[in-house]
């Protein structure tokens, strides 16, 4: 089990508890659940690339306590 922060640089830091083995669609789903938006228009990024549904965090090399960049679509 791993903790990732996702910042949206608007105010709002979201800690989120997940596997590093889940997809990035499936953390999406995690985020919009604490933050209430749809998961469909959440952009996650890291250093200006763009983190697509289907690979997995370890694929992104995303590990605990690493910090996320949020967008809204």
């Amino acid at each position: 089990m791993i903790e990732v922060i996702c910042n949206d640089r608007l105010g709002k830091k979201v800690r989120v508890k997940c596997m590093p083995d889940d997809t990035i669609g499936d953390f999406k789903k995690l985020v919009a659940a604490q933050t209430g938006t749809d998961p469909r228009k959440i952009v996650l990024k890291k250093w200006n690339s763009v983190f697509k549904d289907g690979i997995t965090l370890a694929d992104y090399e995303i590990h605990d306590g690493m910090s996320l960049e949020l967008y809204y679509a």
